[in-house]
């Protein structure tokens, strides 16, 4: 990928509980809605990358996280959540990369249905999910109940 005239080399690697404020900062700077008091809190994303070990990535540029992407399973169906790039590294192919790394490493886990939720506000991330084979076909209506308002 070419910045600024120079070459930028991203490099994508496991996601580990060390990498949690870069993260945090990701999604900020990303505009993503977050719950730093419930499901985005440090505890919880340190369950999430020991519950499910090598299926969340980081993106780095110049050993600096750039980009994230988390990965789940039910043991059944795959998801990829939290998808994210900082908006000065966009449209280089990062989220590409992150959502190959995730989707690869799922399917390598047994997983053979991998999924997204996207929001219908978020054209960009529909059409890179499109571009990578996945189908929107399935119309849905997505419930949820918190068990607090921070959760």
């Amino acid at each position: 990928m070419e910045v600024g005239g120079k070459t930028e080399a991203i490099t994508i690697r496991a996601a580990d509980a060390g990498d949690y404020d870069d993260l945090m900062a990701v999604w900020i700077a990303s505009g993503s809605e977050i719950s730093p008091r419930g499901r985005d809190s440090r505890d919880a994303f340190v369950a999430h990358v020991e519950q499910f070990p090598g299926l969340s990535f980081v993106a780095l540029s110049a050993n600096w996280i750039v980009g994230v992407v988390l990965g789940s399973h039910d043991g059944r169906k795959g998801w990829i959540n939290r998808l994210a790039v900082l908006p000065g590294h966009r449209r280089r192919g990062i989220a590409e990369q992150l959502v190959t790394a995730c989707d690869a490493a799922l399917r390598a886990a047994g997983i053979e249905v991998v999924a997204a939720l996207v929001e219908a506000d978020n054209p960009a991330s529909a059409g890179l999910f499109r571009k990578l084979g996945y189908s929107d076909e399935i119309q849905v209506y997505y419930f949820r109940k918190l068990s607090r308002p921070d959760a």
